[in-house]
């Protein structure tokens, strides 16, 4: 019975952004930068949710992401996959080099490494105008029609069906990613890594892998930010970034890959809403919400949702 409604509240789901391209076609912006983020959550969700490998700089993968297609772009290679898998590429590479220093410590270790890699990386960033073009921006992107027939027009309407299409893409991966006997492993040393060793579990191989995965999927969401944008800024790097990320995970649920698209449309829906209502003091409200969430639903939205769901299938 659960398991019908769980069915029928997926397919309903991914049906909302057919449904919200038509009601609020005036904010394909908005809805494009919700789809954006919510893939950056989904990254930082399979590193920490699954693997209990908790991060503070994970927006370093996020802006060398963003930098790689925008150069890309600005040279003349403006193909929108083409920026999508050199975003991927660059990320990962990064991931894969700095998991060598990020894993070898406690999470209060890893708390440090890993703010200590992102600042370092904003501040080289910043001071290498030539390429990133510093507090300025990196500007003269130009994208390409996507697949030769698509151009990212003013109203969005490409960027909007092109973020959802790789989200949903990703997610799906993601989805048989953490189902599969590699998933398993990653929610076994998360919850206790002393004993997978005693299994045959190549434990710090397995984290090597899926901080690399993690960080190729927050490229990724860099690279459309990108392409939708035609601009890079520096903010894409910036501990902000970080610590926002964190916050809609924790608020949506980790551990679910749900919980980080929930999460991800409710933080961004309430902040777009209460600005435009309050725009002096909407972070005011926007953390006591945050803070009744948290109070109420301790394991996020998605577990208040799997509470709610089980007592009405009893």
């Amino acid at each position: 019975m659960s398991r019908d409604i769980s069915m029928r509240a997926e397919y309903a789901f991914w049906l909302l952004p057919v449904l919200a391209y038509f009601v609020f076609g005036e904010n394909l912006a908005l809805l494009s930068q919700i789809a954006i983020t919510a893939l950056f959550v989904l990254s930082l969700d399979l590193i920490l949710g699954y693997a209990g490998i908790i991060s503070l700089g994970h927006a370093a993968f996020f802006g060398l992401g963003a930098y790689a297609a925008g150069l890309l772009a600005k040279y003349g290679w403006g193909d929108p996959l083409l920026g999508l898998a050199a975003g991927a590429l660059v990320a990962a590479t990064a991931g894969f080099a700095s998991s060598f220093l990020v894993l070898r410590g406690s999470d209060l270790t890893r708390l440090m490494v890993t703010l200590g890699v992102s600042l370092m990386l904003f501040e080289a960033a910043n001071k290498l105008t030539d390429f990133t073009g510093g507090v300025d921006g990196l500007q003269g992107v130009e994208m390409q029609p996507l697949l030769g027939l698509f151009s990212f027009d003013l109203y969005s309407k490409t960027a909007y069906w092109y973020s959802l299409a790789v989200l949903f893409l990703l997610f799906w991966l993601a989805r048989r990613l953490v189902r599969s006997p590699f998933g398993l492993s990653l929610r076994g040393i998360k919850q206790n890594v002393t004993r997978m060793p005693a299994l045959g579990t190549p434990v710090h191989r397995r984290l090597v892998a899926i901080y690399s995965i993690g960080a190729a999927y927050a490229g990724v969401a860099g690279a459309l930010l990108t392409q939708t944008t035609q601009f890079v800024s520096l903010d894409v790097m910036a501990f902000s970034r970080s610590a926002e990320l964190l916050l809609i995970l924790v608020l949506g649920g980790s551990g679910n890959l749900y919980g980080a698209l929930i999460g991800t449309i409710v933080f961004m829906a309430a902040h777009h809403f209460l600005a435009d209502i309050n725009p002096q003091y909407w972070q005011f409200w926007l953390g006591a919400a945050l803070v009744l969430v948290v109070l109420f639903a301790r394991d996020g939205i998605m577990g208040m949702l799997r509470r709610l769901v089980t007592r009405g299938a009893q």
